[in-house]
């Protein structure tokens, strides 16, 4: 992937636990990056990479939105606990949907684990 251009600002931020899990779970059980379309966002999808979670607006040539990066994992023992990671904002009006993308995303990401349950008999 390429890099990322240079955030207009950057936040420290924590995610919660069963976001990140079943973020990473879905991306390891793709063996690449997974591309996760927002079902609340009109246009905005979420491109989910070991580094980082890029939000890109897709009408606009994926141009980029905001990004979780920076996880901090490394020694993690404690799967329920939030993750600490840092928000880089791309796009002056993009704090205003940080919260409600990151929801949004969790949201898709379970009903998207509902479905292949339902797929496979699990």
């Amino acid at each position: 992937m390429k890099s990322l251009p240079k955030p207009l600002r950057i936040f420290p931020k924590k995610i919660e636990a069963a976001c990140y899990n079943r973020a990473r779970l879905a991306q390891l059980r793709t063996k690449s990056a997974l591309r996760v379309s927002l079902q609340k966002h009109r246009g905005l999808e979420v491109i989910l990479n070991a580094d980082n979670w890029l939000c890109v607006d897709s009408f606009a040539e994926d141009q980029p939105v905001l990004a979780w990066c920076d996880f901090e994992v490394h020694a993690r023992s404690d799967l329920h606990r939030p993750i600490a990671t840092k928000l880089w904002l791309f796009h002056s009006c993009s704090g205003l949907i940080m919260g409600s993308a990151l929801d949004d995303l969790h949201q898709t990401l379970n009903e998207m684990e509902i479905c292949q349950s339902e797929v496979t008999g699990l």
